[in-house]
């Protein structure tokens, strides 16, 4: 996967053309070492727990064998806030979309037995496209994206529209969208690009507060320790009038 620079500002008539999820990518795939162990959960659970992608909707029921909640985590980094949350909530099922990092989480699943927490290795906006529901996803956690600090990337940024209407409507009603970040810059659009998304709701006045229930990140620690300040966003797909 890597960037496309093909695609102009994502404003005006691409707002509305589903061509524009496949042409930005919101980040590039940076490659990693996977250790040992690491690359044997891989080859052991990746058929198991990685779900293929393809270009047809995802049966949520056939994937976790029940229907329990679905929370859809974008970018999960090196994966332990996620393990963390789906060992805490085994009645939550977790789909993680991103690939940096799959061994690691893979080895975590078959430490701690996790039956519930799937990955797909592939683009986010894809896959909400292609494989995701329109009103299916309890939830959508987005921490700490790629900021894209230089303003001619800015139209990688995953927290902007037209790609807020789709998280919007895979969202179920009341369903919640929480992004964390530490780029003031990237925090202030988003606050502005999520107040202007068609059917999401501000639960709190301006950015949220802290949620407890989220663990820390390996990214968040170094923003912390930059100096950075940690923004959270938390919205609500409202009910219809």
């Amino acid at each position: 996967m890597g960037l496309n620079d093909s695609a102009d500002d994502p404003a005006g008539d691409s707002a509305n053309d589903n061509s524009f999820y496949r042409t930005i990518k919101t980040y590039v795939m940076r490659a990693g070492r996977m250790t040992a162990a690491q690359e044997k959960a891989y080859n052991d659970l990746g058929h198991i727990y990685c779900v293929p992608y393809e270009e047809k909707p995802l049966n949520f029921v056939e994937v976790f064998g029940n229907t329990n909640p679905i929370v859809v985590e974008i970018g999960f980094g090196m994966g332990a806030a996620t393990i963390q949350m789906a060992k805490e909530n085994p009645n939550v099922n977790y789909l993680e979309v991103h690939k940096p990092g799959v061994g690691r989480v893979l080895s975590e699943v078959r430490a701690n037995d996790l039956k519930n927490l799937y990955i797909v290795e592939h683009d986010a906006l894809d896959v909400l496209e292609k494989m995701i529901g329109d009103n299916s996803v309890d939830g959508f956690h987005v921490f700490f994206p790629d900021p894209w600090p230089k303003k001619k990337h800015h139209k990688r940024r995953l927290m902007r529209r037209p790609n807020t209407n789709l998280l919007q409507r895979k969202l179920r009603e009341g369903g919640y969208l929480y992004m964390c970040t530490d780029w003031e810059e990237y925090a202030d659009e988003a606050l502005e690009e999520l107040k202007a998304t068609e059917g999401l709701k501000n639960k709190y006045d301006g950015f949220a507060p802290h949620q407890e229930w989220r663990p820390e990140t390996k990214f968040e620690r170094k923003g912390i320790e930059a100096g950075r300040k940690i923004r959270e966003l938390f919205f609500v797909k409202h009910e219809e009038e």
